[in-house]
């Protein structure tokens, strides 16, 4: 075979990350894995103990100036490693050959399980060892089932492709070592009944600014430069001088225009004690570099009446609200449309 032959593929089979398993691993994923009762749970339940266990060992040898905490209620859906104020949440797979990654969607949505970091983990049983075979952020994951409209399997899972994970994991202790926790938001436990889904609880609640000042973000805000191609990324930092936390969202532009996303940008300013400033943009995402002509961006008025709007032309590489201040508990909504079949709407308190 040629060198020049080789593919991303075999560079990740022929450097992985290997980790020895000891006798007392296998002892406690059976002790684990027996506190289940479904038979399916239980070789789940002691396939994921063997992730942890291993992972935990790989990030042991590498961060030493902080303790690396366990989970010890290990589900079917795994569990967590604590490094400092990080989640992380070993997948763990038995076969790595069809390169497709399985992820509870629980492990992603349900404020108590999901994590800023989920590690892929191959776990080998007969040869006693864990592969770590690549690594994911948060919100690059929530920014690719966006993307691509992600549909949800019987077994209440994603599934994503391997080329997804970040093969090297030095990347990971990178983030750990100058990364601060909130940059990656992870959803935030709801207040309302348990009984209510997810997408319920995110379609009726207000964004509420104010926590952004504090660090708190709602599922689904993610920073800038996972959403915006980094040249006009690059355009974007020169043109908004405000300090402040800067957040955007993915907007679905539906069936018609072929489900394109767009980006609703926030960004939040402390003017006084008890007075917010906000920037409301609307930018292309996904390579893109012009917006969809005839794209209205609305300001409305917690009753609903339009308090300023812009509308897009046919070479506009973002358009943007007029600044505007309030005070602290103020409600307004934002809308963006397209005619009369695509209205979506973002409701918020400052």
């Amino acid at each position: 075979m040629h060198r020049s032959s080789v593919n991303s593929s075999d560079i990740r089979l022929l450097l992985p990350e290997v980790i020895w398993l000891e006798p007392e691993d296998f002892h406690q994923a059976r002790g684990y894995s027996q506190l289940v009762m479904s038979e399916a749970q239980q070789w789940q339940t002691y396939l994921n103990t063997l992730a942890t266990l291993g992972c935990e060992k790989w990030l042991s040898t590498r961060i030493l100036d902080q303790p690396i905490h366990r989970d010890t209620n290990v589900m079917e859906t795994g569990c967590h490693l604590k490094v400092g104020e990080f989640k992380i949440c070993p997948i763990a797979i038995e076969h790595i050959l069809d390169e497709i990654v399985s992820i509870p969607t629980d492990a992603i949505d349900q404020p108590e399980l999901a994590a800023h970091f989920y590690v892929v983990v191959e776990v080998l049983e007969e040869e006693e060892q864990v592969i770590l075979r690549g690594f994911l952020r948060h919100d690059q994951l929530v920014n690719y089932r966006s993307q691509f409209n992600l549909q949800i399997l019987e077994d209440s899972s994603y599934q994503l492709p391997l080329s997804l994970f970040d093969a090297e994991l030095n990347h990971l202790l990178f983030y750990h070592h100058f990364l601060e926790p909130s940059a990656i938001p992870l959803p935030v436990a709801s207040t309302q009944s348990a009984t209510v889904s997810l997408q319920t609880y995110l379609h009726n609640t207000k964004t509420k600014l104010s926590q952004w000042l504090e660090g708190v973000f709602e599922e689904g805000w993610q920073t800038i430069d996972t959403l915006i191609n980094p040249e006009a990324n690059l355009a974007l930092s020169t043109r908004i001088t405000h300090k402040g936390p800067k957040k955007a969202k993915l907007i679905d532009l539906g069936v018609q225009l072929g489900h394109q996303t767009v980006a609703l940008l926030v960004n939040i300013t402390e003017e006084t004690e008890d007075k917010l400033g906000v920037l409301i943009q609307l930018h292309p995402t996904g390579g893109e570099r012009y917006l969809p002509p005839y794209l209205n961006l609305t300001l409305l008025s917690k009753a609903g009446k339009s308090l300023q709007q812009v509308t897009s032309r046919s070479q506009d590489n973002y358009i943007q609200l007029k600044p505007f201040k309030g005070e602290s508990g103020k409600r307004f909504s934002v809308e963006v449309s397209l005619g009369e079949d695509l209205k979506v709407k973002e409701d918020f308190e400052l």
